[in-house]
Protein backbone atom coordinates (compact mmCIF):
# COMPACT_ATOMS: atom_id res chain seq x y z
CA UNK A 1 0.00 0.00 0.00
CA UNK A 2 2.77 2.48 0.89
CA UNK A 3 4.49 1.64 -2.39
CA UNK A 4 1.36 2.52 -4.35
CA UNK A 5 1.02 5.83 -2.48
CA UNK A 6 4.68 6.63 -3.16
CA UNK A 7 4.16 6.12 -6.90
CA UNK A 8 1.03 8.30 -6.82
CA UNK A 9 2.92 11.07 -5.02
CA UNK A 10 5.83 10.87 -7.47
CA UNK A 11 3.45 11.01 -10.44
CA UNK A 12 1.59 13.97 -8.92
CA UNK A 13 4.80 15.95 -8.35
CA UNK A 14 6.13 15.06 -11.81
CA UNK A 15 2.96 16.31 -13.47
CA UNK A 16 3.08 19.57 -11.45
CA UNK A 17 6.71 20.16 -12.46
CA UNK A 18 5.88 19.48 -16.09
CA UNK A 19 3.15 22.15 -16.01
CA UNK A 20 5.60 24.64 -14.51
CA UNK A 21 3.63 25.39 -11.35
CA UNK A 22 4.43 24.48 -7.78
CA UNK A 23 2.64 24.60 -4.50
CA UNK A 24 2.82 27.75 -2.40
CA UNK A 25 2.44 28.21 1.33
CA UNK A 26 1.35 31.10 3.48
CA UNK A 27 2.84 30.88 6.97
CA UNK A 28 1.23 33.09 9.59
CA UNK A 29 2.35 33.82 13.13
CA UNK A 30 -0.52 35.36 15.07
CA UNK A 31 -0.78 37.02 18.46
CA UNK A 32 -4.47 37.58 19.25
CA UNK A 33 -5.33 40.55 21.48
CA UNK A 34 -9.11 40.62 20.87
CA UNK A 35 -10.29 36.99 20.98
CA UNK A 36 -14.00 37.80 20.64
CA UNK A 37 -13.44 39.67 17.36
CA UNK A 38 -10.93 37.07 16.17
CA UNK A 39 -13.56 34.32 16.60
CA UNK A 40 -15.54 36.02 13.84
CA UNK A 41 -12.45 36.01 11.61
CA UNK A 42 -12.07 32.26 12.17
CA UNK A 43 -15.62 31.73 10.90
CA UNK A 44 -15.45 33.89 7.77
CA UNK A 45 -11.88 33.33 6.52
CA UNK A 46 -12.11 29.60 5.58
CA UNK A 47 -14.67 30.01 2.74
CA UNK A 48 -12.45 32.63 1.07
CA UNK A 49 -9.44 30.31 1.34
CA UNK A 50 -11.39 27.42 -0.18
CA UNK A 51 -12.70 29.67 -2.98
CA UNK A 52 -9.11 30.14 -4.15
CA UNK A 53 -8.25 26.46 -3.87
CA UNK A 54 -6.41 26.86 -0.57
CA UNK A 55 -6.48 24.59 2.42
CA UNK A 56 -5.27 24.63 5.98
CA UNK A 57 -2.18 22.52 6.69
CA UNK A 58 -1.78 23.82 10.26
CA UNK A 59 -4.39 25.79 12.15
CA UNK A 60 -3.17 26.78 15.58
CA UNK A 61 -2.38 23.35 17.00
CA UNK A 62 0.18 22.72 19.72
CA UNK A 63 3.81 23.30 18.79
CA UNK A 64 7.12 22.24 20.29
CA UNK A 65 10.38 24.15 20.06
CA UNK A 66 13.10 21.84 18.74
CA UNK A 67 15.81 24.48 18.32
CA UNK A 68 16.08 28.15 19.14
CA UNK A 69 13.60 30.20 21.10
CA UNK A 70 10.74 30.78 18.64
CA UNK A 71 7.43 30.32 20.46
CA UNK A 72 4.55 31.62 18.35
CA UNK A 73 1.28 31.93 20.24
CA UNK A 74 -0.63 30.74 17.17
CA UNK A 75 0.74 29.42 13.88
CA UNK A 76 -1.23 28.83 10.70
CA UNK A 77 0.01 27.30 7.43
CA UNK A 78 -2.07 27.49 4.25
CA UNK A 79 -1.38 25.64 1.02
CA UNK A 80 -2.31 26.92 -2.45
CA UNK A 81 -1.73 25.53 -5.93
CA UNK A 82 0.67 28.35 -6.84
CA UNK A 83 2.20 31.61 -5.61
CA UNK A 84 -0.14 33.49 -7.94
CA UNK A 85 -3.19 31.75 -6.49
CA UNK A 86 -2.06 32.46 -2.91
CA UNK A 87 -1.48 36.13 -3.72
CA UNK A 88 -4.83 36.33 -5.52
CA UNK A 89 -6.54 35.04 -2.35
CA UNK A 90 -4.73 37.53 -0.10
CA UNK A 91 -5.66 40.41 -2.43
CA UNK A 92 -9.21 39.16 -3.07
CA UNK A 93 -12.49 40.93 -2.34
CA UNK A 94 -13.66 37.66 -0.75
CA UNK A 95 -10.91 37.81 1.86
CA UNK A 96 -10.93 41.60 2.42
CA UNK A 97 -13.60 41.63 5.18
CA UNK A 98 -11.87 38.81 7.09
CA UNK A 99 -8.47 40.46 6.64
CA UNK A 100 -9.79 43.71 8.14
CA UNK A 101 -11.16 41.82 11.16
CA UNK A 102 -7.86 39.97 11.65
CA UNK A 103 -5.90 43.19 11.44
CA UNK A 104 -8.14 44.76 14.12
CA UNK A 105 -7.91 41.81 16.49
CA UNK A 106 -4.37 40.40 16.20
CA UNK A 107 -0.75 41.18 15.44
CA UNK A 108 0.34 39.14 12.44
CA UNK A 109 3.55 38.15 10.68
CA UNK A 110 2.76 36.56 7.30
CA UNK A 111 5.02 35.01 4.66
CA UNK A 112 4.25 33.71 1.18
CA UNK A 113 6.67 30.90 0.30
CA UNK A 114 7.04 28.97 -2.95
CA UNK A 115 7.27 25.22 -2.51
CA UNK A 116 9.86 23.04 -4.21
CA UNK A 117 9.34 21.04 -7.35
Amino acid sequence: MASIQTHINIAHHASRSHRGDMLAYIVVQISIYDPVTYEHYMKIAPPSIAAYGGRYIVRGGPSEVLEGSWQPKRLVVLEFSSVDQARAWWDSPEYAPAKAIRQRSADTEMLLIAGIE
